[in-house]
């Protein structure tokens, strides 16, 4: 080969490896399967493919929310059934102080009826998506922020609920301090409508906000920073599932079909006059007398026919149904219907701890902070002080114990704190006071009285040598001898 020929084709040598780049990059795989002639799979133009998904927003349509949550029980199970399980049990705080100070405190609770409130909040939460709990702090401002060191003794006066419709958030005055309220409304202006704080402007610090399904950014731009409500997700299945429930009560009328079979109707429905009156009270002659006892008369030439409806598989059809209304609502059958565990030896046992396990997720995700904030706030209206440092509180769980439980956890709760008490570790004032604490689960020990503690604090410390335990020393029930030495009888 020339060296002109050569020069010609360096080009096209160098070419050649772009052209193969190019066309690998041109090349693409499918992570789904497909089959285009036999158009299977997505995207091979059949009704698969013409399946989209759009917005309802039906979160903001505050109307259809109230109809629903009024007229469905469904919804209304959805909605209250979550708040009202996130809240019923209470919580345990564990610190250091006196089980008469941590028992007034749960009482100021229950006085101020704050579970109640707070269920209200979730419950609005869930059906609008999003509702406050405004703190009442007698004697401070609510536009100003909320301070916690002033606070004395019978200042806090409870809660009131506001969900979003009654409340309009500063779009164009956000939180900008660092911290888990960054980026969220710095205030919230309370409209005429309200039941109270008409007008009023509220610090965020003063609230305790819970939102429904939370939201991306954009979306959650586009609902005045609320969350969406929970109804959204399911409405679909709401729909199909009462849709079928009324078609299925619907066949009840249409169990039985009878027809007659009338020669010559055409003519005589034609005809009109003394004939088809003649017919219409033939007709109303064979209902008024067609009893459980009655007869059927008709004219020789005509026939009566009767046709049976089954309804066979029209109750799995109900199940399945409802199913897919339970797991779009993350709450299980026998919960949101109420109706008994179906198979064979079923209990519903596994479904209600794994929905417990699910609303324990909830509390911690919904209820955490609000709730470190009410805590803080009534232990300085009721003691007048902060708790003591390093306080903390766990959700009670919503399992109850049988009785066979209960006694388990009583007989080792128990054992514990005596093994820990006769080994010294901990003295007879703190032995009575974590037994007293204790007798909320195990329901032993409920008459340890608050005297006892104090007879037990102020009590002098135990002689080397002699357990400090009642009934425990070294002769129980004898007296000790009245000189070293000597016996009883000198």
């Amino acid at each position: 080969m020339s060296r002109k020929h050569r020069k010609g084709l360096a080009p096209a040598i160098k070419q050649a490896p772009m052209a193969r780049a190019s066309a690998q990059a041109k090349r693409f795989t499918a992570d789904s399967f497909q089959n285009v002639l036999a158009r299977v799979g997505i995207g091979t133009d059949n009704q698969s493919s013409g399946g989209s998904y759009s917005f309802d927003f039906i979160s903001r349509n505050r109307v259809q929310m109230e109809a629903m949550y009024r007229s469905s029980w469904i919804v209304g199970a959805v909605v209250d059934s979550v708040a009202e399980d996130m809240t019923r049990a209470g919580v345990t705080i564990s610190c250091d102080m006196a089980p008469d100070e941590l028992q007034a405190l749960e009482q100021e609770i229950e006085r101020l009826q704050a579970w109640n409130a707070l269920c209200d909040t979730i419950k609005w939460g869930r059906l609008y998506g999003g509702a406050l709990a405004v703190m009442l702090v007698d004697g401070q401002k609510m536009e100003t922020p909320l301070n916690v060191d002033s606070i004395g003794e019978g200042q806090f006066k409870g809660l009131l609920v506001l969900d979003r419709w009654l409340v309009q958030p500063s779009l164009d005055n956000l939180v900008d301090e660092l911290g888990p309220d960054l980026g969220k409304p710095k205030y919230y202006d309370v409209v005429a409508d309200s039941m109270a704080l008409k007008r009023q402007r509220i610090h965020y610090s003063r609230v305790l906000r819970v939102d429904g399904v939370d939201l991306p950014y954009w979306q959650r731009i586009s609902e005045n920073l609320w969350g969406q409500s929970v109804i959204e997700r399911l409405f679909d299945r709401l729909l199909a599932f009462d849709s079928t429930t009324q078609g299925v009560a619907q066949l009840v009328y249409k169990a039985h079909l009878r027809t007659l079979k009338v020669e010559k109707l055409r003519e005589i429905i034609a005809t009109g006059g003394p004939m088809l009156e003649g017919l219409v009270k033939q007709i109303d002659f064979i209902r008024r007398f067609q009893t459980n006892e009655g007869l059927t008369l008709l004219d020789a030439s005509d026939e009566f026919q009767v046709d049976q409806y089954t309804f066979a598989g029209l109750d799995d059809v109900l199940l399945q149904m409802a199913q897919q209304l339970s797991g779009a609502s993350e709450i299980p059958l026998t919960r949101l219907f109420g109706q008994s565990p179906a198979g064979l030896n079923a209990t519903g046992d596994g479904e209600m701890k794994q929905y417990h396990e699910g609303i324990n997720t909830k509390q911690e995700r919904r209820l955490r902070m609000p709730l470190t904030r009410l805590l803080d706030v009534m232990a300085r209206s009721v003691f007048g002080k902060p708790l003591p440092k390093g306080w903390s509180f766990t959700f009670n769980s919503l399992q109850r114990m049988s009785d066979t439980e209960k006694s388990t956890v009583g007989t080792q709760t128990t054992t514990a704190i005596l093994e820990a008490f006769e080994s010294s570790v901990i003295d007879l004032a703190t032995c009575l006071k974590e037994l007293k604490q204790a007798s909320a689960v195990t329901g032993l020990f409920t008459n340890i009285t608050d005297e006892m503690i104090t007879e037990a604090e102020n009590a002098p410390p135990p002689i080397e040598g002699e357990a400090d335990v009642p009934g425990k020393g070294p002769n129980p029930g004898q007296e000790e001898d009245p000189e070293p030495g000597k016996g009883a009888a000198g």
